[in-house]
């Protein structure tokens, strides 16, 4: 089996940065694709970025291009998203998600394996 366990989320203010952390164990072949997603109170799980194992191909949704970046650390199966310029809008639990590697996608249905979220809240 793989356990994804996110770290890094906390309260800031807008226009502040954090980094969130997703740490990646067990049968990590298995997670090709590595992704984050949110989910806002009352809305929809949404797609934030993705990244290949060998970090060659993201992805981001337009809503985090160019704030957001999206970086892996084989050595320590670690994933990681680097949030600035945050907005309150960005408030929403953050979901690290993983899946293996027959093709890229923004569904979060086609993601196997999640962690169990890290709260982010951006006060205006």
């Amino acid at each position: 089996q793989v356990q994804l366990v996110e770290s890094g989320g906390g309260l800031v203010q807008a226009g502040g940065s954090l980094r969130l952390s997703c740490a990646v164990s067990g049968r990590t072949f298995s997670t090709y694709v590595r992704a984050w997603f949110r989910q806002a109170p009352g809305k929809e799980r949404e797609f934030v970025a993705y990244i290949s194992r060998s970090a060659t191909r993201t992805d981001y949704a337009d809503s985090v291009k160019g704030r957001f970046t999206i970086s892996t650390d084989n050595a320590e199966n670690t994933v990681y998203l680097q949030m600035n310029s945050l907005k309150p809008e960005d408030t929403a639990i953050y979901y690290c998600a993983a899946k293996g590697p027959d093709y890229y996608t923004r569904a979060s249905s086609a993601y196997d394996y999640w962690g169990q979220g890290t709260q982010v809240t951006v006060s205006s």
